[in-house]
């Protein structure tokens, strides 16, 4: 990990209702004894000192149980987010004391089960590159897709993040434009104020009505000149979160092909 102090902060609040299965999509079993927080947990362990884990009130309990020896030797922690007002507010919440000590934080979303060890090395040395001026820096593993949900408008001779477009607010996404494989590393130091100043000036999600996290990456990058670094990612599976059964199921057979 170098001289880069990481915490790996996984939102994962949600009750994963489109699966019908009323549990946490953290906890998903994904072959006999392996669940999707055992996967994360392998693929994160590598490149973060520590792991931080949001979870609804519900989901505490449960998940407390699954990682009680992590979280018993430290590795591991948890936090709650009482109401479900969106991945920022589980980053930039309670989970704040967790992580503001270390150099940067890698955020991921709770689902990512088909994320790759070698892409969150890969994006972990490329933020502790970008930020070797002393300057702060965001780094974003990219991948095209042939219908992307949200789409990553990125100007490379600036380094620069343009804008993120979401399908879930409206926004109209191109064939093959690039999209995140669910991880997003970004430099620990004056993150919680610029998140209170992004707030007093974002804009609420003109479908949902929500304040989303992905337009402050833009903001981030644009607005206040964080060098932005966009790690290629070749293979489109580690887009895939697990959204719906057959999500799941996809997840499965790809985890057992690799185990066998």
């Amino acid at each position: 990990m170098g001289d880069e102090r990481v915490c790996a902060v996984i939102p994962a609040a949600g009750q994963g209702s489109r699966l019908g299965l009323g549990i946490p999509k953290i906890m998903l079993e994904i072959a006999e004894g392996v669940t999707v927080w055992d996967l994360l947990r392998r693929r994160l362990t590598p490149w973060a000192e520590h792991i931080h884990v949001v979870l609804s009130p519900e989901g505490e309990a449960p998940f407390r149980r699954l990682a009680a020896e992590a979280i018993e030797r430290a590795e591991v922690s948890v936090s709650v987010q009482a109401e479900p007002t969106g991945m920022g507010d589980a980053v930039f919440g309670a989970a704040v004391p967790y992580w503001a000590g270390h150099d940067a934080i890698l955020v991921v979303w709770g689902d990512q089960a088909n994320l790759s060890s070698r892409t969150v090395g890969e994006v972990v040395r490329a933020h502790r590159e970008s930020v070797s001026g002393g300057e702060p820096g965001l780094v974003l593993p990219l991948v095209p897709l042939p219908d992307p949900y949200v789409q990553y408008d990125y100007d490379a001779a600036s380094s620069t993040l343009l804008r993120v477009r979401m399908s879930r607010e409206g926004d109209e996404c191109d064939p093959g434009g690039l999209s995140d494989v669910g991880v997003f590393c970004l430099s620990a130091e004056g993150l919680p104020r610029a998140w209170t100043r992004y707030l007093a000036e974002a804009r609420l999600g003109s479908v949902t009505g929500e304040v989303n996290f992905l337009p402050f990456l833009p903001y981030l990058s644009r607005e206040h000149g964080w060098r932005t670094t966009v790690v290629p990612v070749a293979d489109p599976t580690e887009a895939l979160g697990i959204n719906t059964p057959a999500d799941l199921e996809f997840t499965r057979r790809a985890y057992s092909r690799c185990a066998s």
